[in-house]
């Protein structure tokens, strides 16, 4: 895979807002719960930021990406609206969806984001179908779909990357390989030195990338997503990260060795590449600074949004379960 194109200053600009502002919302996310403000499950993807950013900046507002209950950085970075995205995380009517499918179930169509799903390798079945709907209307759209290292050893995985391969279906199989699936290491659970190995196995491309140097993660992605836009088929990224924050809020990461987690945080992808385009020239820290208050700023107008929102009425409760008219 040729990955000799390097992005523009304005993309590496763009990247660093998308992921700066996934780590602002998870941050905010947190104090939130734990002031009592939100009760939610929630899963964080600090440390990931970068793959989704990288990603992100290559796709058309008409592709589509499919993602997990661990995914409000994926979401982020397809451009979910704020406001709703927000008041879904908080229940509020105005949420996404109506504050009845909370982080678990984020959809929101018109961004390209059509579905979350909390059952771990559903994903990559529905991406096969949004991908082929693609292909028999004739667009040029690509599909997304992002999963864990522990997905990779579901079945839905191996069906889903064998049809698209037969099918030569648009899409991207995005691992993010964070080496915990739920409390399991990877090494654990998986027998295949890297994810990106299975790629052979169904004649199409696996290339495994570092998911937390923003340029090379872009390169990848921009093949990928190019290869699929061409008609060329899909590709299998496994993008090696780290997560910072255990599987879920309230987990200690007790089953993470400390000096395995140390030197993770030490080697924190966001700062680093912060310090990168300073020192290539592509930004000043004063205009990264602005960046950043920028996202502040629009998160916090999104927060006090969703919390002065009402909550859904309990008329809501047997709305958007069956078709209209149909019988449960």
């Amino acid at each position: 895979m040729s990955v000799t194109n390097q992005p523009s200053k304005a993309v590496l600009l763009d990247i660093y807002r998308i992921a700066t502002l996934i780590k602002q919302a998870d941050d905010r996310f947190i104090e939130l719960i734990k002031a009592g403000q939100i009760a939610s499950p929630y899963y964080s993807p600090r440390g990931q930021e970068l793959i989704p950013a990288a990603i992100s900046v290559n796709l058309k507002p008409t592709d589509y990406v499919v993602t997990t209950y661990r995914g409000i950085h994926d979401q982020l970075a397809k451009g979910i609206p704020l406001k709703p995205f927000v008041a879904e995380l908080l229940g509020r009517a105005t949420g996404t969806c109506k504050g009845k499918g909370g982080p678990m179930h984020i959809t929101h169509v018109a961004s390209g984001l059509p579905v979350t799903t909390g059952i771990v390798g559903a994903g990559l079945p529905i991406a096969n179908g949004l991908a082929w709907a693609a292909q028999l209307k004739g667009t040029d759209q690509v599909t997304v779909v992002n999963f864990g290292d522990g997905a990779s050893n579901i079945g839905a995985f191996h069906e889903a990357l064998n049809l698209a391969a037969v099918w030569k279906l648009p899409v991207i199989f995005v691992c993010q390989n964070n080496r915990y699936a739920e409390h399991t290491h990877y090494t654990l659970g998986t027998g295949a030195a890297t994810i990106a190995d299975r790629g052979l196995a169904y004649g199409i491309p696996g290339v495994e990338v570092d998911g937390n140097d923003a340029v090379a993660m872009w390169q990848v992605a921009s093949t990928a997503i190019a290869r699929a836009r061409a008609g060329e088929g899909p590709t299998l990224i496994e993008a090696n990260t780290f997560r910072f924050r255990g599987h879920l809020l309230g987990d200690d990461s007790h089953y993470i060795p400390k000096e395995e987690m140390a030197e993770a945080v030490a080697a924190d992808p966001l700062p680093r590449f912060r310090q990168w385009l300073i020192e290539q020239g592509h930004a000043t820290d004063g205009q990264l600074a602005d960046i950043e208050a920028t996202n502040v700023a629009a998160f916090e107008e999104a927060v006090q949004f969703g919390l002065s929102s009402p909550y859904p009425d309990v008329s809501e409760l047997d709305k958007d379960v069956v078709a209209e008219g149909a019988q449960a």
